[in-house]
Order: structure tokens, then C-alpha cells, then sequence
């Protein structure tokens, strides 16, 4: 269900940019108000990833994220019926409010459902679904787009996640109320190291648990991380399709089945470099190593974008895309240190201020991206800005995140 759901996830995350080139002839949005609506989603799904992190260790991953997939949903369907660009600013704005308990959603689930050992493939499966679904239904989207008009990729991808809402709160369940989960499976899962009565440990947040999270230096290495990896993805999800289609002369069909590739690549990188992670880990190497090694080697061939810069032909051009967005998919095992890292009791919150960090890239770089383009007329500088900060999440995981490890909250006197 993770991945499933992820995959609506990103499809309504990328509805928008496929369906840009037209939209931007039809409403007549120049690049830098294209830039603004594109950082619309990440201003609230940034703003909202602490208070929804708190929500869901206060009320739960079930009701918390079902009721999120369902109203951003709706709202990416609300999308296909607008005429001015305030009213997509704003249904933008709410897709990413609805959206911002999703992944520290997926974080909370999996540090109570999965052993340690387990978690890096866990991980990286629902991870890697985002690139899945990418890779499946950009084509589709883009068929759909220049068939019967853009406004009919906003009705498949919002009307999709509302039916999937609907099976969520049939199946998920955390682990002590799954109807099927036996004690053996429970005594498992927490001599592994997984969370199964996660639900149990709440406290009253205080502000001292707040800077205990954004200070710690282990914390700090990975938001920063986290910032760098969201650079490359808010890139592909808003500007690549445009950038294909103004940059490198394809056609709007020829467009979709290119962006497929890429996505393609970071879903096996994905499912690569959380087996890589697990299998470390088996063999005795420490969490630190286990789980750096992935991330590092995908920050930097992740890097490797600009190479783009030197070459007008197509099957170069997406053979560079695939590999850095092969990379990184290695690099976004990032997530299964918030489970490995945070405190048991906030675990939600600590996805939370991990997510909210992270995602504003997604406000900065289309923004940035958008302004490189208006100014310079080319994606030249573009890549290069995505590039070099890659290579900063690199330098942070190599020298700043040393020892990863669980979190202890100070005892209460």
C-alpha cells in the first residue's frame, strides 16, 4: 500500500508539469510565474510537515495520511476546472498542505512494521515507487495532454487517489491492531529493532525536544542532505518536461516517453541501494557505512547532470538524465536514517523537520530555475545550480553525518 500510494502521490506531485507546456500557451504564464505556481505545492507542503509529523503521532498514520490522500486528490482533480493563475496557485498550495504527512507517513510505518536489517529494502520500495509511477504514467499523461487537453491529466491523477483512498483505510492498520499479526511476528519485528508500540510512546512535545532535533549534529548532516537530494527531484518534477520540450526540440509525445527513462533509473537505483544497505548491514558493517556508502556514491554520480549541457543529441542527453536520476534513487535510502536516527517517541515529528528542511528546495529551485532561464534564455545554468548542490550533500554526508544512531529524549526529573 507504501508504494502504491506513493505512486499517486508523485503522479499528482507531477501532474502540473507535464501538462506546462500547454497550459502555459493557454493561460499565458510567462517562466517566472510558471516558477511561482510550480513552488506553490512546496511553500505549504513545507510549512505543514512539522504540524502534520506531530499529527501523526498524535492520531496516527492511518487516519492522518488516508484523510491527507484524499483531499489532495480532490484537489489535483480541482485543477483540470481553473482559468487564472491565483486559483492554481492555490490549489497547488493545498495539494502540498494535504500532502505533507506522506512521507513521514511512510517513515512511522515502516520503523514500526520492519527489523532494521529490513528497512533500508522497505525503504527504498516505497521510495523508488515515486519513480515508478513517474515512469509509467508521464507517457500516459502526455498522450492524455495533447489528445484531449491538459485538463484531463489533473482529472486521471486526482480521480485515481481518491479510489485509492478508499482501499487505504481498508487494508492499512498499524501493528498492534492488524488483525492477522500474531505475537511471533511482533517479537520479531522489535528484536530487530522496529517499532511496533510506537503508538504507545506519546509525550507532550516540548521546545527542548524541538532543539534536541535541530540540533544534533547527526540530524543536521542529513537535513542538509535532504535539501540537496530535493534539488534534483523538484527540478525533474516541474521544469524537465519543458526543459525536453524548449531546450532540446522534442516534441510533446517524444517528451513523455524520454522523462519515462529517467524515472526508470532511479527506480532500480532505488531498489538497488537499499538491498546494498540491508546486505552491508547482514554482513556485520556498521549502520554508518551500511547506510552511507549508497548515499554518498549517489550524491555524487547524481552530479553528473551538467554533462548535459555538452551535447544537442537525444539519446545522450537522456542517457546523462538517466544515470543521475539512476543515482538518485541511490541516495534517497536518506529516509531510513529518520528511523534509524529518531527518537522512538517522535518519530512523526522527526520526519517532519527531516521533510520540511529537505522540501525547501521545492520552493527555492523552481523559483531559482525559472529566473536562470528568464535571464540567460537556456538550461545551461540550470543544471549547473543543480549540479553543485548535489555535490554539497555529498561534502554532508562524507564530513558532517559521522555516526548515526538512535536518538535518546533526556529523562524527565
Amino acid at each position: 500500500m507504501l508504494f502504491i500510494v506513493t505512486v499517486v502521490n508523485y503522479i499528482d506531485r507531477s501532474a502540473l508539469g507535464v501538462a506546462a507546456p500547454l497550459l502555459q500557451e493557454s493561460l499565458l504564464i510567462d517562466s517566472v510565474k510558471l516558477g511561482l505556481v510550480f513552488s506553490a505545492f512546496n511553500w505549504a507542503y513545507t510549512i505543514f510537515n512539522i504540524p502534520g509529523g506531530w499529527l501523526l503521532d498524535r492520531f496516527g498514520a492511518k487516519r492522518v495520511y488516508g484523510i491527507g490522500l484524499l483531499l489532495w486528490s480532490a484537489f489535483t482533480m480541482y485543477q483540470g476546472f481553473v482559468s487564472t493563475i491565483v486559483a492554481l496557485f492555490i490549489l497547488r498550495f493545498l495539494v502540498g498542505l494535504c500532502e505533507a504527512p506522506s512521507f513521514p507517513g511512510n517513515s512511522r510505518l515502516t520503523t514500526m512494521w520492519f527489523p532494521q536489517d529490513e528497512r533500508g529494502r522497505a525503504v527504498s520500495i516505497y521510495n523508488s515507487a515515486q519513480y515508478f509511477g513517474l515512469a509509467l504514467f508521464t507517457p500516459v499523461m502526455a498522450w492524455i495532454s495533447e489528445r484531449f487537453g491538459y485538463e484531463y491529466v489533473f482529472y486521471l491523477a486526482g480521480g485515481l487517489g481518491i479510489i485509492i483512498a478508499i482501499l487505504w483505510f481498508i487494508f492499512i492498520h498499524e501493528p498492534s491492531k492488524h488483525p492477522y499479526v500474531n505475537q511471533a511476528e511482533i517479537d520479531y519485528i522489535n528484536a530487530g529493532g522496529g517499532l511496533t508500540d510506537a503508538d504507545s510512546k506519546k509525550v507532550k512535545v516540548k521546545w527542548s525536544h524541538i532543539k534536541l532535533l535541530l540540533t544534533n549534529r547527526q540530524l543536521i548532516g542529513i537535513y542538509i542532505g535532504q535539501y540537496a537530494l530535493n534539488t534534483i527531484v523538484w527540478f525533474f518534477l516541474t521544469w524537465f518536461p519543458s526543459y525536453l520540450v524548449k531546450e532540446k526540440g522534442m516534441s510533446l509525445i517524444q517528451t513523455g516517453f524520454a522523462a519515462s527513462v529517467p524515472y526508470l533509473g532511479a527506480f532500480v537505483g532505488g531498489i538497488l541501494g537499499g538491498i546494498l544497505s540491508d546486505l552491508l548491514l547482514k554482513r556485520g558493517k556498521s549502520l554508518a557505512v551500511a547506510r552511507k556508502v549508497p548515499i554518498v556514491i549517489g550524491f555524487l554520480l547524481s552530479s553528473t547532470i551538467v554533462l548535459a549541457n555538452f551535447t544537442q543529441n537525444h539519446f545522450l542527453v537522456i542517457m546523462v538524465m538517466g544515470i543521475a536520476f539512476f543515482a538518485k534513487g541511490m541516495a534517497g535510502l536518506t529516509w531510513s536514517l529518520v528511523g534509524d536516527m529518531a527518537p522512538k517517541e517522535l518519530i512523526g515529528l522527526s520526519a517532519g523537520i527531516f521533510n520540511t528542511i529537505g522540501n525547501t528546495a521545492g520552493i527555492v529551485t523552481p523559483i531559482v530555475v525559472g529566473y536562470i532561464i528568464a535571464q540567460t534564455n537556456s538550461y545551461s545554468g540550470a543544471l549547473t545550480f543543480v549540479g553543485a548542490v548535489l555535490l554539497v550533500g555529498a561534502l554532508s554526508y562524507i564530513f558532517i553525518v559521522n555516526n548515526p544512531q538512535r536518538i535518546e529524549l533526556p529523562k524527565e526529573r
